[in-house]
């Protein structure tokens, strides 16, 4: 997603999924779509479920969500998060690519600040297990941004 919606040029063969709905109608889906199932297999691209420890997300997020296809797919529905919980949602695991990510999508929207820090308060701490270190990584972030911004408009 952040390579259709934002122009990442980093190249993926998974696309992540937070949930599949309705659970019901999930095992056909699993068998097809996943890693070694015949999508893979045929197009090189599958999904891979991102659940805690992976990728923990702003409680909210479901009424921010954007659909990339509308109308195209017949029983398919590709939605992608927004990019505040895009980002918030790599602040648990901040490796490297996670960080190049964030600091992408800090240069492609560009950040509220302010916004990213409250959602993460309001919606995302509570969820952490280890919200101070967590409450670092995102002063971090924000430091970094805003130094790049700095750098920039010299």
């Amino acid at each position: 997603m952040l390579t259709l919606l934002y122009g990442m040029g980093r190249p993926t063969a998974d696309v992540d999924v937070l949930e599949i709905a309705p659970p019901e109608s999930s095992e056909p889906i699993s068998r097809l779509a996943f890693q070694g199932g015949p999508l893979h297999r045929k197009y090189g691209v599958y999904l891979q479920y991102v659940g805690p420890g992976i990728a923990c997300v702003p409680e909210d997020y479901e009424r921010r969500l954007t659909e990339m296809f509308p109308g195209v797919f017949e029983h398919l529905r590709v939605m992608a998060l927004d990019p505040y919980d895009l980002a918030l949602s790599k602040l648990e695991r901040n490796i490297q690519r996670d960080r190049d990510d964030v600091r992408h999508l800090a240069r492609t929207i560009p950040f509220d600040l302010d916004l990213l820090r409250r959602r993460y308060q309001t919606e995302l701490r509570w969820q952490m297990a280890r919200p101070e270190r967590e409450d670092l990584t995102l002063d971090l972030w924000i430091d970094a941004i805003r130094e790049e911004r700095k750098e920039r408009s010299e």
